[in-house]
Formats: C-alpha cells, structure tokens, sequence
C-alpha cells in the first residue's frame, strides 16, 4: 500500500505544496512526477547477510570512492568491476544495476552519472536543498540521508540566514524529532531546486552525523548534461 505523507510547506511560497511518498512497492518512485511530490521513497529490503558482509568489509577496508558515467544499454559492462576485490562484489552490482536501470526508464536517459562511496564523516552536515533536477540516493550499509518534511521547515533559515546557529538550533525546523532518516537499503528520488515547477521547493536534507568508527556505503545517481 503506498503512503501519501502530507507535507505542506510553511514559511515559503503559499502557492507550493510538497508531499512525500513512500511505499514498499518499487513503482511509488514513479510518484517523483507529481507536482506536489518531493521525495519518492521505495522501502526497499536487502538482505541482513548482504548489509553484515559490506558492514564487515568497509571497517577493514574503508577505500571507495568510485565516479563514472554508465550507460543506460551498458550497465552491466559499465558497473563490472566495481568493488570487484570485494566478496559481495556480484550482489552489489546486481542491486546497483537495478537501481540503475529503473532510474534510466524512469527518466527516459541514455546515461547516469555513478558515485559510489565509502562514507566515514557527514559529506554535506547541514541542512540544504540541491540545485538539480533530481537526485536519486541509495544506503547499501549504514545509517540513510536525513530529509525534513516541507510543514516542519522554516525556509527562510536555510544557509547562511541560520546566523551560524546549527540546525537544531537555528529556528529551521520546530523540533529535532521532525528530522527523517531514509532507511538502510530504501531507494529515494530527491527532486531538487532546478526541476521545472519545483523553485524554492526542493527537498531538505542533509548528511548524518557518524560516530568514531562508523561508516557507510552510498550510491548516488545524478542525470548527465
């Protein structure tokens, strides 16, 4: 069953209204074209082995960082040799490359741009939107993206209106409990500040703060120019 969850923006432009949409079923990304939608989100399972054996590996051998384009017709060939010293290296791009392939079909593309990294500090810590048409992003091990729904956030205290204040602190959300956290394994399409219609209205999120010794493993798919 697919979850509509209401989130009408406060403290922006009273005629933009943006919702999220989650749901188990890998269509509700598709939901990323409706108007009102900010945030698609498949809940997406993998397997409790797969996520201890990429757990096991990156605490060993943290080393990451891969960035490419790969072809819509290609994407088997393009991803091969991806994490290809590591035991997991087959199921890992077996989910990549469904991921990959859904997000070609979906946006109609012949190409991605591929980031794939090994994370052991929040990349961007604060809260923002992203000036894009649309990003997706993936957590194949380790703590997910933190999003705010669009009827918690003060957006007029985004960036440098906070005053240097952190996030919490800055009058930016109503309570630190509203914050979101996309799930380990779940697939999200962020729609971002440059989708047509979509002006000021991007979703805000950020990345999570990690403790000493704690990692993750994300994927994320930009479209090419």
């Amino acid at each position: 069953m697919n979850a509509i969850v209401s989130t009408n923006l406060v403290d922006n432009s009273a005629a933009k209204f943006r919702d999220a949409s989650i749901s188990s079923d890998p269509h509700i990304l598709t939901d990323i074209y409706n108007e009102h939608c900010n945030i698609a989100i498949w809940e997406r399972d993998l397997p409790s082995d797969f996520i201890r054996q990429v757990s096991d590996d990156i605490s060993r051998k943290p080393m990451m960082n891969v960035v490419r384009q790969v072809g819509a017709n290609s994407i088997v060939e393009d991803i091969a040799n991806i994490a290809a010293d590591r035991v997991y290296a087959k199921q890992l791009q077996m989910y990549m490359a469904e991921v990959i392939d859904m997000f070609c079909v979906l946006f109609d593309t012949d190409k991605v741009g591929l980031r794939l990294s090994v994370l052991e500090k929040a990349m961007c810590p604060r809260f923002h939107f992203d000036r894009v048409p649309c990003r997706l992003v993936t957590t194949f091990c380790g703590i997910g993206t933190q999003w705010l729904p669009h009827n918690k956030i003060n957006i007029h205290k985004l960036g440098h209106a906070s005053g240097g204040k952190q996030d919490e602190e800055s009058g930016l959300m109503h309570d630190a409990t509203d914050i979101q956290n996309i799930g380990c394994g779940h697939v999200a399409l962020l729609k971002g500040d440059t989708w047509e219609g979509n002006e000021g209205a991007g979703l805000v999120h950020r990345s999570p703060a990690l403790k000493a010794g704690e990692r993750r493993l994300l994927m994320t798919l930009d479209f090419v120019a």
